[in-house]
């Protein structure tokens, strides 16, 4: 399964983005699916994701009420709306899909078997 994630870019602080992760060679449905974000000199750290069969969305808590998982399974494609933007939302975003995960599995970087490029949101103050 390939990953391709876009939609990343400069935005001010307060703005919106929406990022975008499409899939090629596997379906979203079939697997468990995260959003994570690495910032300069910090670990990979976990910010949203889907279980494979619960569309309730799991969020980090640094990004709850701004942000919003979503997937459409029609277009093989998750969306991460992201609002209110601070600047320590600042980071390279990565998509990830991995199988069979538990809760506490989900914010577990090496749990994840495929991985998209990562985009760039930079949050200007």
């Amino acid at each position: 399964v390939q990953l391709q994630a876009y939609g990343g870019g400069l935005v001010q602080a307060g703005g919106s983005l929406r990022l975008s992760c499409a899939a090629c060679g596997g379906t979203f449905s079939s697997y468990d699916m995260a959003w994570f974000r690495q910032a300069p000199g910090k670990e990979r750290e976990f910010v949203a994701g889907f279980r494979r069969t619960n569309s309730n969305a799991l969020y980090t808590d640094s990004v709850k009420g701004r942000f919003a998982c979503s997937r459409d399974n029609t277009k093989n494609t998750v969306y991460l709306q992201m609002n209110s933007l601070k600047p320590e939302d600042t980071a390279v975003y990565f998509c990830a899909l991995g199988s069979r995960l538990i809760l506490s599995d989900f914010r577990r970087p090496h749990r994840y078997t495929y991985w998209g490029q990562g985009t760039l949101v930079t949050v200007s103050s």
